[in-house]
This record gives C-alpha cells, structure tokens and sequence, in this order.
C-alpha cells in the first residue's frame, strides 16, 4: 500500500479468500468424417439432434463417424466435434451460386477459411453455402429488393414478411432510401429437412448500407447480418443490379435502387464431398491438442487399421495431460474375425504404454434410424461416455465400469463377446473387455488404463482422479505467480489447498493426503531462483477388481468365534 504523507485514514482490502476452483471433467472431444460444418474447427453440440443440425444425417460413407460420435451423447451433453476433410489444393468444393460469371474451385473450410478469402469481386458468385460438401447443391437463396412494391404480390415469398422492403430508419435519417431487402434460404431439394421447397431461415427488411445498425445499435447490413445469422450460406459479392449495395447511407444521400429492380434468386452448385484420408483426422484431431486453449477431458476417432489415429490420440493425451483417450480396435479385428483374441492382443501391444489412454474390445451394433439398418460402430465413444456418465452421478475418481456405472446404452449386439479365460487374456494386454450377460445387459467389464506397467495409475478411477486434482489445483497455483515466496504466500497456499482435499477425500477420492509448502521445499536457493514448490502426496482409493468370497462349513455346535477370531472387546 502507499505511504500517507499526511495525517488521514487510508482503507485497504486484503482477498483471502482463495479457494481451489472445479474444473470440467466431462467434456468429449471427438474428430471424424461428416456431410456439413467447419472443417478444423471445434464446435460444441449436446445432444443427436444438435449433430445433425451442425453436421448434417448420417449417410452411408458418414454413418460410422456419425453414431460413434453420437454414442458419446447417450451419456453426456457437451461433446466438442471438429470436421476433418482433405484440403488438398484444387478440390471444387465450393457451393457457389449459379449464374455468375466466374467458375468454381476454392474451399470455404472454416470462419478463417473465410475471413481470408477475397470477396466482393463476384469471382465464383454473390453466395455460397455455408459449408463444403453436396449437401450445400440442396441450397437456393432468394433477396427481393426495395423499390418494387408491385413485384412483392408476386414473390414466392411474400407470405413470411409482414411487408414489402423499403426504408430503414437509419437510412432515413441520413437522407437515403430504398435500401432495405428481404432475405430467404431454401432447402430446394429438399435433402435438408426431406421435404423440397422448405424454407430454411427469414432475414427480413436487412439493408444495403454498409453502416445500417438496427435500434438497439447491432449491425443490420445484409452482408453481415447473413454471415453472422445464417447457418447455411456466405455472402460472396453483391448482386450486379444492386448497384449502390455496400456504400454508407449518407454516401448515397438518396435512393439505394432503381425503380423496380427485379428479385435475385440462386441455385446453389459445384459442392462436393470430402471423403478423409487418414492424415485428416490426424490434422482434426490437433485442432483439440492445445490445453490452454480446448477444454476437453475424454478424446476418441474412429480407428483406422493401421493404428495412426490411436497413436495421435495416445500423442495428444500424453503431450496435454488432462485429458484420457479412448481407444478401440478396427473393425475388422472382432466383426466376422475368427479368432479375435489374437487379432486384439495384436493391436493391444502395438498401443504405447500410457496411462492416458484406454482401450476396449470389441464393435458394437447399433441402429441407424435414418436409414433403417444396422452398422457397426467402435465401442470408444461409448466408454468416453460412460465416464462423463460416471462424472454426473458420482465423480471422476468412481470406476465407469461394473453392474453400477458400466452398463452402455443402444447397443443391439457384441461382435465380440469374450468368456472369462479370454477376459483373462485381454486384461494382461490391458485390454478391458466389454460383456453381455443374460438378465444383466451389456457392460464394460474392466477399468485397467493402458499402462503396462503395475502402478495405481494402470486404473481409470486413478487416473481420472490425479487429472481432477492436478487440473484444478494448478489452476489456482496461477494466482501465486509473481507474489513473494514467504511464510505468507506459502501459508496461503496451503490454506487453500488443504480444504480441497479434504472434500475430495470426503467424497471417497482418497484415503490421506498432506501438502507440504514451507521453509523445507522452498529454500533459499528456491526463492533466489525465483521458484516455488509444492509437494502434495495422495493416496488413492482403489477400485475393486477382484472378490474373493470365503464359504467355510463346520461342525454343529462349534464357536464361530473360535474358528475365524474375533474382534469384538
């Protein structure tokens, strides 16, 4: 605090109030192949039907990434899901509208892609779809423009607005006019919403100015309105009969259009899909690789069958440390496999030892509603769930696996379901399997992580819980950067911490602890290097894998007590 230089009462506040904050545990993060969305960019969907609104229905090359994404969601409801798709340069990709004097042949890959590209010269047209891929080919996009009062009753659209465009108030008040337009998309073949002609988004009375803002002071010109608001189409360039669009209200100081400017209409063109290669998913999966910058907890893809996409996953997952990936074997190592032990075992000792990462057993079967079939899936996304499962109803530190927290939903068969001499086998290679049992339903029947070797960090619940408790002290460590490192400073960390752990240990986590920050750790040579150190020490609980269940038959009239003791008085 400063110095008074004169007489007076000088007020101060002191936080000591320090306090170690939760931290996200179930977050899935997820790269894979699909019809629609951003390319290499994360975005956050909830539930199935927020999949296929951002990313489109499945289709027969999509169905596999889609449903194991979309298992994911059956147990939790925040799932970061990236879009891989080749980039290779020269791809015709663009859905560009028709009737333009330039041709296709760029990608719109993302908000970035598109922030980089140069607009306004209507050089593939005046709009493209939202998103690359031949979904966008179901697109149109019609604007009807102001000063054609008497064209309006005859729009295909008029029925949406309460009347035709004119003059917007701001406009007005710098002395233009005319420069208001309605705006729709329409799902034209109706690959969208299955009925052709549906129309998918109103954009009523936009402007032509530049500079319009509506009353509450948010942008109101078409261009941005449109790639801010729009879920299915870019803004490219302004259609050439709009001849004042773009220019500021009081450039123009009078009427935006000539009298009776006809309506725009575009068919949207030129899309094609974006089958990924193997390295595709890798680049989408790095996309979630930068801890300070992605909050996710539980990773996974779709194998690929030389194990490249399981190596990145295990990659990510060690290089971030807060997060665990899941992975499972291809396809074809349990799906019309006559001998899948050997062709898991296999795929088992080639993943890296590491416990970050989980592995599973077997494809699982499922139902694909949108084409009335059954698929094989990878079991990953529902072991991921499973765990953000486990978080809601107890905590991360609990075992996602058993009768009580390990029973996956959807699943209509096992292409592999292993007895308990090949269980044995699998859980040497680390390999947890998952069962099926008469009357019980289908479970994940093991919490081994994929580290070879015997420590309490080869268990999921421990893993999980060292994540939690690294994460979220760590995060309150940050607030001591750049203090002094003295008894204080020390003391207030511990303070902090200390009460944490206690709760965590209250709710079943540990079993002790302690956290040593003093003079001990931090000597003099500590402080004059400007460091500070903290050590906590955790003991774990366990989880229980084994039950040995002792049935002991004696004689009538024998003491209990003499045979087994007691431990009564």
């Amino acid at each position: 605090m400063a110095f008074l230089v004169s007489p007076g009462v000088q007020v101060n506040e002191v936080d000591l109030t320090n306090v170690v904050p939760a931290v996200s545990t179930s977050i899935g993060g997820y790269a894979g192949a699909f019809e629609w969305g951003p390319i290499n960019e994360y975005v956050t969907v909830g539930f199935e039907k927020d999949l296929v609104t951002n990313f489109g229905a499945p289709t027969n090359t999509t169905a596999e990434s889609f449903f194991t994404a979309a298992s994911f969601l059956k147990y939790g409801n925040a799932l970061k899901v990236v879009r891989a798709g080749t980039l290779a340069g020269g791809s015709t990709v663009l859905n560009a509208s028709t009737g333009h004097s330039g041709s296709h042949g760029i990608l719109i890959a993302n908000h970035d892609a598109y922030e980089g590209l140069t607009t306004g010269t209507n050089t593939v047209g005046e709009f493209a779809a939202k998103w690359a891929g031949t979904l966008g080919n179901s697109l149109g996009l019609s604007m009807f423009p102001a000063n054609n009062p008497t064209g309006f009753t005859s729009w295909d659209y008029k029925s949406l607005f309460t009347a035709a465009p004119g003059t917007s108030d701001y406009a007005a008040s710098l002395g233009a006019s005319e420069d208001e337009v309605h705006v729709v998309v329409v799902d034209v073949n109706g690959i969208f919403t299955g009925t052709p002609g549906t129309v998918l988004e109103t954009f009523p009375f936009l402007s032509l100015a530049s500079d319009a803002v509506t009353s509450d002071g948010t942008s109101n010109y078409y261009v941005n309105v449109l790639n801010s608001g729009s879920k299915y189409a870019w803004w490219l360039a302004h259609p050439v009969t709009f001849t004042n669009a773009g220019s500021t209200a009081a450039t123009v100081g009078g009427a935006f259009l000539s009298t009776g400017i006809s309506p725009v209409t575009y068919t949207f063109s030129g899309g094609t899909n974006l089958a990924p290669a193997t390295g595709d998913i890798q680049t989408a999966l790095q996309v979630l690789g930068d801890a300070e910058t992605v909050d996710v907890n539980l990773l996974f893809a779709v194998p690929d069958s030389g194990g490249v996409i399981s190596g990145e996953l295990v990659s990510i997952a060690e290089a971030r440390k807060d997060v665990v990936a899941f992975l499972s074997p291809p396809i074809s190592a349990t799906v019309n496999n006559s001998d899948p032990v050997t062709a898991l075992t296999t795929w088992g000792n080639a993943i890296t030892s590491t416990s970050y990462a989980v592995m599973d057993s077997t494809a699982l079967k499922v139902y694909n509603k949108y084409s009335d079939t059954y698929i094989w899936i990878p079991a990953c996304g529902h072991i991921a769930g499973l765990c953000a499962h486990t978080d809601m109803i107890a905590d991360a530190w609990f075992s996602p696996a058993g009768y009580n927290r390990g029973n996956l939903l959807g699943v209509t068969k096992l292409a592999y379901n292993p007895k308990q001499a090949d269980r044995d086998t699998l859980y040497k290679a680390r390999i947890n399997p998952i069962v099926s049992f008469p009357g019980q339903g289908i479970l994940l029947y093991g919490d081994k992580t994929a580290q070879a070797k015997p420590s309490a960090f080869d268990r999921i619940n421990v893993r999980r819980l060292f994540i939690v408790l690294e994460k979220a002290i760590s995060t309150a460590a940050k607030y001591q950067l750049f203090e002094f490192n003295d008894q204080f400073t020390q003391a207030m960390f511990r303070n902090m911490t200390e009460p944490f752990l206690r709760d965590v240990q209250g709710r079943r986590g540990i079993t002790a602890f302690k956290v040593v920050c003093d003079s001990t750790n931090n000597t003099p040579n500590v402080v004059d290097s400007n460091q500070f150190v903290a050590s906590i020490y955790i003991q774990p609980a366990r989880s229980i894998n084994f039950i040995t269940l002792n049935f002991v038959a004696t004689r009538t009239g024998v003491s209990f007590n003499e045979i087994a003791g007691s431990k009564s008085g």
